[in-house]
């Protein structure tokens, strides 16, 4: 079986760039860390999204996605406590947070599962 190499396509190049001349636009970061992950560049999208964090600090989708790519990159206990800053913030999506693949990897951690049990019991 042929090893599959992961390449950079236009839209991670073209964002790269523009990150490089503006290294704060938030907008572009957004982007860029969405098609890393898009593209299984997990640890790259995971740089993105704490940089994020770091300029839109009360921003919840910002800690939902950080949350999604340290649950991505194995890191879960702080998945798990960025998620649920996100939701302090204000995240209030649950229905498609149940189901996001990207928190696959956080949903086997037994807190995890008792804090959505919690969640669950408090959503409509």
């Amino acid at each position: 079986m042929k090893k599959r190499i992961r390449r950079k396509d236009f839209e991670i190049k073209f964002y790269e760039n523009l990150i490089q001349k503006r290294p704060n636009f938030v907008h572009a970061l957004a982007s860029l860390g969405d098609a890393y992950t898009r593209g299984g560049f997990y640890k790259e999208g995971l740089a993105v999204d704490k940089r994020l964090a770091e300029l839109k600090p009360q921003d919840p989708h910002v800690h939902y996605n950080l949350a999604c790519s340290l649950s991505l990159t194995g890191d879960l206990q702080t998945a798990l406590e960025e998620l649920k800053e996100a939701i302090v913030l204000g995240y209030d999506d649950f229905d498609y947070l149940f189901k996001d693949s990207d928190l696959e990897n956080l949903r086997n951690l037994p807190e995890c599962r008792e804090f959505f049990k919690k969640l669950s019991r408090r959503c409509p």
